[in-house]
């Protein structure tokens, strides 16, 4: 071989023996690339039963998890009854994230059909339930306001779970507990705390990025809560009372200071039946005793029943509230923080008037 040959074929080897470093190097220059040995996991697959907890758990989780919820903004989860499809989405979830407390009857039966091995997260765990209507009924003092204030979330309400029986007649189940506690922007801190626990459990590799939305939210959610204490504290107490289409105001009423008047379903939930004409007089008979300018209808309810109620009673039906769902996309309840701000300035605008 020539000496021209073998500086040829010296230059052939060297390229060939550098090509597989050139490749990876642009390769890891390349939007997308990982580096070598590294493998991107697929984002953790969370489902929530419904808006509200949809929204607190892509708050904290952000574009590190796919959140799948199963009752949609706007839908009522007390009548939720589910199809097939919403049944297998529940399968390959890696964690359920539900408020417990009897609010979604649907979901064990759900995830058993499922063949679910998901790891399920009560929100509820760890609070304080108050019972049903008349446990809450009564107006907060301003000293019992202030000390709600001063209280941590664990702390901030009374344990009321024996079986009760309101001044309507409704009789609640032993044990039956009140599963609306969102009302309460506090309950709403103490569950993104354990949505933010269950997460870094499940992805201990993005903790750091679930630690910080947390705490970016949860700092939201105080403004929140000290925006509602402002607001609500424009109404003077007498007319700090509530009458709403079934009972779920329960908690804003103990950590903001108002007095449930009455509700018209007399229930913890919105799947009873439309109440006989006699409970419907007593409630009409108590709104006029009470003295107060507007009921309120709810955003997952037909407002029928409150127009027809408001009628009788003489007094203005207000723009319906969000209780127990988001609204959609666009409108004044698309986001937890967005709902609760209309709803404070929803109640003092019509109880002020």
């Amino acid at each position: 071989m020539s000496q021209t040959s073998r500086r040829r074929l010296r230059w052939l080897t060297s390229r060939l023996l550098a090509a597989p470093i050139v490749i990876a190097l642009l390769l890891a220059g390349l939007p997308g690339a990982s580096p070598a040995g590294a493998q991107e996991s697929d984002p953790l697959r969370v489902v929530t039963t419904f808006s509200i907890l949809g929204d607190w758990v892509t708050q904290v989780g952000g574009d590190r998890i796919e959140v799948v919820t199963i009752v949609p903004a706007g839908g009522d989860a007390h009548t939720f009854d589910p199809n097939p499809e919403q049944v297998a989405s529940v399968a390959d979830a890696d964690l359920i994230v539900e408020i417990g407390a009897g609010f979604e009857p649907w979901l064990d039966d759900m995830v058993a059909a499922s063949g679910s091995g998901a790891t399920r997260v009560v929100v509820s765990d760890g609070l304080d339930l108050i019972g049903g209507t008349d446990e809450h009924e009564g107006e907060a003092s301003p000293e019992a306001a202030h000390e709600h204030d001063e209280a941590s979330p664990e702390a901030a309400h009374a344990d009321h779970a024996d079986e009760a029986e309101d001044d309507h007649g409704h009789e609640h189940e032993p044990g039956e507990v009140d599963p609306h506690i969102w009302h309460d922007v506090t309950n709403a801190i103490a569950s993104v705390e354990t949505i933010r626990t269950a997460l870094e459990s499940a992805d201990p590799a993005n903790a750091a990025t679930y630690d910080a939305n947390a705490s970016a939210y949860t700092t939201e959610l105080n403004e929140l809560d000290a925006f509602i204490r402002d607001e609500t504290a424009r109404l003077p107490e007498e007319r700090r009372k509530l009458v709403t289409t079934h009972d779920t105001f329960g908690y804003f009423a103990a950590a903001y200071g108002f007095e449930i008047v009455g509700t018209a379903l007399n229930s913890l939930t919105t799947g009873s039946d439309d109440p006989p004409a006699r409970e419907i007089a007593t409630l009409v008979e108590e709104i006029e005793s009470s003295g107060v300018p507007a009921i309120f209808a709810e955003n997952v309810s037909n407002t029928d029943l409150m127009q027809s109620i408001a009628s009788e009673a003489g007094v203005t039906l207000a723009p319906p509230l969000y209780t127990d769902a988001l609204g959609d996309p666009g409108s004044d309840g698309e986001t937890y923080l967005s709902m609760m701000r209309f709803n404070a300035t929803t109640i003092v605008t019509a109880l002020g008037a």
